[in-house]
């Protein structure tokens, strides 16, 4: 006698796949976005530019519309959340506007990107399932800047707390300030290589 499977509608992937799904059928939008917005939640960024090693990502991305690839996927939670917090009332702000806007400076200010190759999409989600979307997204997708060149959603370790090493993303796309307070990194050559090995797996 054969057992029945058992739904369970709060089981954890089909809720994080339920917001994977929604941020990806959102519509493309510049990086970072025009109008500034209320929301907490979580995005995809994007690339369509000639930087070599990413020549895989973006022939998918520019070929195959609605089927891109994005090179990194992040979250951003209500102010307090990262102490175990999350608020069931009080209004996220602009946490989400600002995280896209922080990373499109990043970009900015490196010497072999380009803003304008750039774009990405968001979704303004629920405090608590936040972190479980964004999980799956990076489950599904294997964005490169969250799994191979890691370091790009860093920030300024502070005053007096440069004693680290340059993250791999800092290594390869050179240009924010704080970084180059930061003792060398990873090799470069290696980090492409990473980067060839990485895509050569993944990207069919």
């Amino acid at each position: 006698m054969r057992t029945e499977p058992v739904f369970n509608p709060l089981d954890k992937e089909k809720l994080g796949g339920s917001v994977a799904d929604a941020l990806v059928s959102r519509e493309r939008s510049p990086l970072p976005p025009v109008e500034r917005f209320i929301g907490a939640g979580v995005y995809a960024i994007y690339y369509v530019g000639d930087f070599p090693a990413y020549g895989p990502v973006t022939a998918r991305n520019r070929t195959r519309p609605n089927q891109e690839i994005p090179l990194y996927v992040g979250k951003a939670v209500p102010r307090g959340a990262r102490k175990g917090g999350y608020s069931l009332s009080s209004s996220p702000g602009t946490v989400l506007c600002d995280r896209l806007a922080e990373h499109a400076e990043s970009i900015h200010s490196t010497g072999n990107l380009n803003s304008s190759d750039f774009f990405c999409r968001f979704l303004a989600v629920d405090d608590i399932w936040i972190p479980l979307g964004e999980s799956l997204l990076i489950e599904t997708f294997k964005p490169l800047w969250n799994l191979v060149v890691e370091g790009f959603g860093n920030h300024d370790p502070g005053k007096g707390r440069h004693q680290g090493k340059k993250s791999m993303w800092d290594v390869l796309h050179p240009g924010r300030p704080w970084a180059d307070k930061l003792s060398p990194g990873k090799d470069q050559d290696a980090i492409l290589l990473s980067v060839e090995r990485f895509l050569s797996e993944h990207l069919k």
